[in-house]
């Protein structure tokens, strides 16, 4: 199934949905950030994604990590809330998402980094190498706030 996101686009369809998610930014022991090609949309993200009824927020951020990346991790903090209703996500299956997603930092605690179905490539990027990759604004947004170190998260 395709995706295809868009920002305050007048032509964008209307929600239909509204899927609460987590993502996390994972970084290695030189402070590498772990990326996924996404198979839906072909651009660079964060490894992430929607939460179950049995899910807490953190721990949906720890089960889709180990779903795309086969790396165990543990939450270390909390980057932000991005829930801005000008980003709308249409599924080639009718879906049109509002999504509200709540971004964490996590560290690597065992797994072996593994392709999942959802993704074509998996890899740790060096900070300054981000730009350079296809990648939805709103992804390079919570990567920009996770890299300034701020005092408190992000809420918006």
């Amino acid at each position: 199934m395709a995706r295809t996101e868009y920002y305050d686009d007048p032509d964008a369809p209307e929600p239909n949905s509204l899927v609460v998610a987590a993502s996390a930014v994972v970084t290695d022991e030189t402070g590498r950030i772990l990326l996924q090609r996404r198979r839906d949309n072909d651009l660079w993200a964060l490894p992430g994604g929607g939460m179950e009824m049995t899910d807490s927020l953190p721990g949906t951020a720890v089960r889709e990590v180990k779903e795309r990346t086969g790396l165990d991790v543990e939450i270390t903090g909390l980057v932000g809330t991005y829930t801005d209703p000008r980003h709308v996500i249409a599924y080639t299956n009718g879906e049109v998402r509002r999504q509200f997603n709540v971004c964490f930092t996590a560290r690597i605690v065992g797994g072996q980094l593994a392709i999942s179905d959802e993704s074509t490539e998996l890899r740790f990027v060096p900070p300054e190498e981000l730009a350079a990759l296809p990648m939805h604004h709103t992804q390079l947004l919570r990567l920009r706030h996770f890299l300034e170190h701020r005092d408190r998260p992000y809420l918006g």
